[in-house]
């Protein structure tokens, strides 16, 4: 197997805006890169145009990045593979890459969810669908993919059990401009960028409401407190939630416009039913399915998570965004930490 430093053919399999950001990133540090996309119009039109026009204009493919539609070509010739696709089409993608791959690899995923299904943590979902003698980490963390794709300052984090293997997939995608730390804790990481995209819609309903800053700050440091303690309750460690991959991406999801999740909220708040306001965002946003998974898994664990829980009933049971902020309000009064 190769070393990190030395320069390698990577698959990338998903090319979506954040897996083609990954692919340039790569692309950038010298690696051979194959991105891999279902739809085979849209991969013409990346060799065509050498730009994916329809997620992040203006930027241009880096010569070292080659677009295809073959999943088995881009695998073949591949030391390591990074999946970037909807948590949606997980599994299957998985089960596809297994089956032009029969032997154990290397994958590092940068998928941001749970299995709506099953309510599985990905990690989970991958030890089911992958060969015991894969490595396996993810990629997570504060990161937009159109700032990642113009080479704007990032930081990350790749988490693996194998930290041998996180500090090798970390190397790849590491350089001047994006910076790459690394965890063990694949837990916390994965549940960070899980329910940061829940906490977001509730940010974005609330400044769709007009309710203006104050109210911002507040639900963002009490959804801290929700991911910690659903987190924790979890087995993950404290200190990854108050990082990049927790605090950090709840931070940056929370307050720009750039992100999905605030966008469906902002919709949502200024009065669109939740049809009309994912049809106004017009991408895949994560933390409409996550929302009724992560109430089912705190309900298990028995974690109150009463912002969650009150995007939840706005998604799915039709609650009024304006009455569920009145009913956080509204709340018994309590100590802050307990």
């Amino acid at each position: 197997m190769p070393t990190s430093t030395q320069m390698q053919t990577i698959a990338v399999v998903g090319a979506g805006a954040w897996g083609t950001a990954l692919a340039i990133q790569l692309a950038r540090n010298g690696h051979r890169v194959l991105l891999w996309g279902r739809r085979r119009e849209r991969i013409e039109a990346l060799i065509a145009h050498r730009c994916n026009a329809h997620y992040l204009p203006n930027v241009t493919l880096p010569k070292e990045l080659k677009p295809c539609w073959e999943l088995a070509a881009a695998l073949a010739p591949a030391s390591m593979v990074l999946l970037a696709v909807p948590s949606a089409a997980f599994r299957q993608t998985l089960r596809d890459i297994a089956a032009h791959s029969p032997g154990a690899g290397r994958l590092l995923w940068a998928t941001k969810g749970l299995e709506t299904r099953s309510g599985k943590l990905l990690h989970e979902v991958v030890g089911e669908e992958l060969s015991v003698g894969w490595r396996t980490g993810l990629v997570s963390g504060p990161s937009f993919a159109a700032e990642v794709a113009r080479g704007l300052p990032t930081a990350v984090t790749v988490a693996a059990e194998d930290n041998e293997f996180a500090r090798q997939a970390a190397a790849l995608l590491h350089n001047d401009t994006f910076r790459v730390y690394t965890s063990t804790d694949v837990v916390g990481v994965e549940l960070g960028g899980s329910l940061k995209n829940v906490l977001a819609i509730a940010a974005g309903i609330s400044d769709g409401l007009g309710f203006g800053s104050n109210a911002r700050a507040a639900l963002v440091t009490r959804g801290l407190t929700e991911m910690l303690r659903l987190s924790e309750r979890s087995g993950a460690q404290r200190d990854t939630l108050i990082g990049l991959s927790g605090l950090g991406d709840l931070l940056l999801t929370s307050t720009d416009d750039q992100s999905r999740n605030r966008r469906l909220g902002l919709a949502l708040g200024r009065g669109k039913a939740p049809e009309a306001a994912l049809k106004e965002v017009d991408r895949t946003v994560e933390g409409f399915a996550t929302a009724s998974v992560i109430m089912q898994l705190a309900r298990a664990l028995n974690v109150e998570m009463p912002i969650c829980e009150q995007v939840a009933r706005v998604l799915f049971e039709r609650l009024g965004p304006r009455a569920a902020v009145m009913e956080l309000m509204s709340r018994e009064r309590k100590m802050e930490i307990r």
